[in-house]
């Protein structure tokens, strides 16, 4: 900064205005792999909300479902209440710990190949090729003047886009209601407003931030870039050039090495300037060529890049990893009959080593290293538990509370009556009889409303239909002698030929005169 007005002055930019980016299309093993990962996660979102399965006459059939209305939430043959909300956060966990590993060993891969941002920009990106051409085409669209061809263009583009935003938020609300039934009323016009103005929603994010903003999002808005930083090492596989490798860099095959220029073309006082020989040239007599680099500065790599990068220059924040620039540079590679990968896989240690004239280590030996053993373990030993848990859990489940207003009541034959508020739950899809009892309290006599003193006996049946919560008030009365309070366990067992049982700790309350 010379003067102040370097940050004050008329031709100063707080931002850079944005550079379109028009990625070039490329065939190869990584652009093959983003196709499939699209294809398939496009058709998890879109269609499982249309699968069903059978849980019988008293549940619903779709397969993955949140019931917020019953507060449920099913995934095939694994229903999930709200008092086991530990699952969901079992499964953010190992969520987390997935990218955690992930970013270990390869870097940004997530974000190269399976981020729902990576995913609709992708899907946008080829739509937008499909109307208006390759990379270069798009180019020349952009400068030339409106005329009706450009304007069918763009609106044809943009038209698709919406389209595809739409989509995208009406598949988002299916996962929460019957998607059969929610499709009809939303064509109908009978669905509820936040149906509605959820679709509005995920239809004007998914407009803008796959189809207008694309690389900025990555790029500025997403704070996981900032967070991978502080998780890779030199032992991280990331997409990485080859420095030892490529520079320094020719101009390809099609220029010969041009000779030291001509005196009578030179500048008079201007020393003689001699041409980087060509790879021609070096093949042709490598003992008097100096050492030049197998990078032939085609700018492939940058033309593909879907955040407009140039991975020459190192690891960049904007670099998702998503190796499209591999394959731009193998094919430019193979056709000037050099060795592929001089863009690949690799670490920086290996670059280090293989700089030097060593051997590199395979890149899968890379992945067994103590950090990614420790997150593998840890996500394999969440993930086993909670299949245990799952496996092992009553299909019952039993709440007591305490009615404290009145504390305690004296009966006419001098017993003492306490009243509590039970809950069963049953989490079979089908009405379920069930025994409720006492347990650490003699002489027990239990009634619920509609029953009397009279006829209560020591245990208590109730019906809970299928998939429900049933709630009853029950009346305990128990021999006046005894502690103030005392330390009681309410049973619930199943009748069934399946069973299960469950228990709640609670307390019977006296007065201190009965003791």
């Amino acid at each position: 900064m010379s003067s102040p007005e370097d940050l004050t002055g008329p031709k100063q930019k707080l931002f850079e205005a944005r550079t379109k980016i028009f990625p070039k299309a490329v065939d190869g093993s990584y652009r093959r792999v983003k196709w499939a990962i699209m294809a398939i996660t496009l058709a998890i979102y879109y269609f499982t909300p249309w699968l069903r399965w059978d849980r019988g006459p008293y549940a619903p059939d779709q397969a993955v479902l949140v019931d917020i209305a019953h507060r449920r939430f099913f995934m095939f043959s694994i229903e999930i209440w709200p008092h086991e909300f530990y699952y969901v956060a079992g499964l953010l966990i190992m969520a987390g710990i997935g990218l955690f590993l992930v970013t270990s060993a390869v870097g940004r891969a997530w974000c190269g190949y399976a981020c729902p941002q990576t995913v609709w920009t992708d899907l946008f990106v080829h739509v937008e090729r499909f109307i208006e051409g390759d990379r270069n085409a798009q180019i020349r669209l952009q400068k030339a003047p409106w005329s009706v061809s450009k304007v069918v263009k763009r609106t044809a583009k943009h038209a698709i886009w919406l389209a595809i935003a739409v989509a995208t938020g009406g598949a988002w609300i299916f996962y929460f209601a019957d998607a059969p039934t929610l499709f009809g009323d939303v064509v109908s016009g009978q669905a509820p407003v936040a149906a509605y103005a959820t679709i509005a929603i995920l239809t004007g994010t998914t407009y803008v931030l796959g189809g207008l903003m694309r690389e900025q999002v990555c790029i500025y808005m997403c704070p996981w870039p900032r967070i991978q930083g502080a998780m890779l090492d030199e032992k991280s596989l990331l997409v990485t050039y080859k420095y030892w490798r490529g520079e320094p860099r020719t101009h390809g095959l099609k220029r010969a090495a041009p000779a030291a220029r001509r005196p009578e073309t030179q500048d008079q006082g201007a020393e003689p300037q001699v041409g980087v020989p060509s790879l021609v040239a070096m093949a042709a007599d490598p003992q008097k060529t100096p050492r030049i680099g197998d990078c032939i500065d085609c700018n492939a790599c940058v033309a593909v890049c879907p955040t407009g990068i140039d991975i020459r220059n190192g690891s960049q924040i904007g670099c998702i990893t998503c190796g499209l620039c591999i394959d731009a540079c193998d094919d430019i590679m193979t056709k000037i009959g050099r060795p592929t990968r001089l863009i690949g896989y690799s670490t920086i240690a290996d670059e280090v080593i293989a700089g030097e004239g060593g051997e590199p280590m395979h890149p899968f030996r890379r992945l067994l290293r103590l950090r990614t053993i420790l997150y593998t373990l840890v996500w394999a030993g969440i993930g086993m538990g909670m299949l245990f848990a799952l496996g092992t859990r009553t299909r019952i489940d039993l709440s007591v509370s305490q009615t404290r207003n009145p504390l305690y009541v004296r009966l006419s034959d001098g017993s003492i009556r306490n009243t509590y508020t039970i809950k069963v739950r049953n989490m079979e899809n089908r009405p379920r009889e069930v025994e409720i009892g006492v347990a650490g309290l003699s002489g027990v006599a239990m009634w619920n409303d509609g029953g009397k003193r009279e006829t209560a006996g020591s245990t208590l049946r109730l019906s809970v239909p299928a998939d429900q919560v049933a709630r009853t008030r029950v009346f305990v009365a128990a021999p006046a002698k005894g502690p103030a309070r005392q330390d009681v366990s309410f049973t619930v067992r199943a009748l069934d030929d399946e069973g299960g049982q469950d228990a709640d700790a609670n307390f019977f309350e006296r007065p201190e005169t009965g003791q």
